[in-house]
């Protein structure tokens, strides 16, 4: 069936043509024969995708682009690989031009970490970096238990893009996985509390995938896991079966260090 089909390609995540979307994106960029500066557009990419190769969902080709744009932050969750992936440069969301050794900065390969910090000079008060990093870390424990949300599912994987910080029309999808009967399954995080206005954004996520993504026998459904779900959320959820709520909890020990006497 075409399904059982995809879902061996996807497993052993093969191209669907010859080349791989990495190679036909270097053979496209021979065939524009681009000068240096020369800006192109996202949609001039997506024509020539479309009509050369039109297997390939435009979702991959997105995908593809931020990986292959030495300066897109959300390249490091595709492991974009050093020369072989640093074609573009991303002027804004919709036009890119070529990478220019000279003069452009050092490509984007894993995330910035600051160092020499002293942590006392961090100041409490912002809260939002803190959620942010905790969002962080409970997006890359969940992304490599995923059994912990739900038996059999896996992690969006194709050609090397990730269903981590999936783009989708301009916007990031938390995690995008794959059931056991090869539906995807849209994964949102709220490291606090998850309130109604959650319910248009995965609702976009889950459009978004079924319209660029999914086959025609493939479903979309939604997860919102949250520390606290909001009671005005599950009300909004009640009407709608394809979108699941979870509450997550953490726990720690605390284990005893035994001090070193000294003269011992």
């Amino acid at each position: 069936s075409s399904r059982s089909l995809a879902a061996l390609r996807k497993q052993k995540i093969m191209p669907i043509y010859e080349k791989a979307t990495w190679q036909l994106m270097r053979e496209m960029v021979k065939e524009f024969d681009l000068e240096k500066g020369e800006i192109i557009p996202r949609d001039r990419i997506a024509k020539w995708f479309k009509e050369k190769y039109p297997k390939i969902k435009k979702a991959t080709v997105d995908a593809h682009l931020l990986k292959m744009s030495i300066n897109a932050p959300s390249r490091i969750h595709y492991s974009a690989k050093p020369n072989q992936d640093d074609l573009f440069f991303q002027i804004d969301k919709g036009n890119f031009r070529l990478f220019d050794h000279e003069n452009d900065p050092i490509p984007i390969y894993e995330k910035i970490i600051a160092e020499h910090v002293d942590e006392d000079e961090i100041e409490e008060e912002d809260e939002s970096l803190a959620e942010f990093a905790y969002e962080s870390d409970l997006k890359n424990f969940l992304s490599k238990n995923l059994d912990v949300v739900e038996q059999g599912l896996r992690l969006y994987d194709d050609e090397g893009i990730t269903g981590i910080e999936f783009p989708v029309g301009g916007r990031f999808i938390d995690i995008l996985t794959v059931d056991e009967k090869n539906d995807f399954v849209v994964i949102e995080l709220k490291v606090s509390r998850g309130y109604d206005r959650t319910i248009g954004q995965i609702l976009r996520y889950v459009g978004w995938i079924s319209q660029n993504l999914a086959d025609p026998d493939q479903k979309v459904r939604g997860l919102i896991i949250a520390r606290e779900i909001s009671n005005d959320l599950i009300l909004a959820c009640n009407s709608l079966p394809n979108i699941n709520l979870f509450e997550y909890e953490l726990s720690f020990s605390l284990n005893p260090v035994e001090k070193i006497e000294s003269g011992s």
